[in-house]
């Protein structure tokens, strides 16, 4: 005799069902067996940053400030996992940078930021789920003026809005808007101070393990 049993969850494109012989399912185990087999609250993904204004402060140690806006465009990649239906928690690693001259130096930037997410979520007809989200890490900032390089580690930290776009119970697409403060970078005549305004695309494939 055939058996079936629904997975759990509420959207469609998320259920599921187990086949098999009624003689062979325990009864004890058939519903640990269904969780087991919709289990996806882990993802991997990654991210292109449009770089919408990232400003880079420096300031002379003689008064002198400037301010120079780099539109540009990195890339990052995400780790994380969904603890309930309206919270998720995540490792982002991203990277931009930027070369340009002013005030007759040249200057050049990496930066590597290594930040930890929290996002609230709100899923919507399971088609798509809105979201806010906020981030606490630690950036390493080189930053190369007339070919003198100075770096610093610092804390950094940002915020996030934006809207993950269900395609099936394994990928979604991810759209959203970030402010970032990366930190500061001091050298030997002033310092340089670093944030950025950002758009961002990506895509997560959904797993379990």
């Amino acid at each position: 005799m055939l058996w079936l049993i629904p997975m759990t969850g509420d959207c469609p494109f998320y259920d599921a069902y187990i086949v098999g012989d009624i003689s062979m399912c325990p009864v004890c185990d058939c519903s640990a067996a269904a969780t087991t087999a919709t289990t996806t609250d882990n993802y991997a993904g990654f991210r292109i940053y449009m770089n919408e204004h990232s400003s880079y402060s420096y300031s002379l140690s003689d008064g002198f400030d400037y301010d120079y806006i780099d539109d540009n465009i990195g890339f990052g990649t995400t780790v994380g996992n969904n603890l309930t239906d309206y919270l998720r928690v995540e490792y982002e690693t991203l990277y931009i940078g930027a070369q340009y001259t002013a005030a007759d130096k040249d200057f050049e930037y990496d930066i590597w930021a290594n930040m930890l997410n929290a996002y609230l979520m709100w899923d919507i007809d399971c088609a798509f789920a809105p979201y806010l989200g906020a981030g606490l890490g630690l950036t390493g900032i080189w930053g190369e003026i007339d070919g003198h390089l100075d770096n610093a580690f610092g804390l950094s930290y940002q915020v996030m809005v934006g809207v993950l776009f269900h395609l099936n119970r394994r990928i979604d697409i991810d759209v959203g808007f970030k402010y970032i403060n990366f930190g500061r970078v001091e050298h030997s005549p002033g310092v340089t101070r670093v944030d950025a305004t950002q758009i961002y695309f990506g895509g997560t494939y959904k797993f379990g393990i």
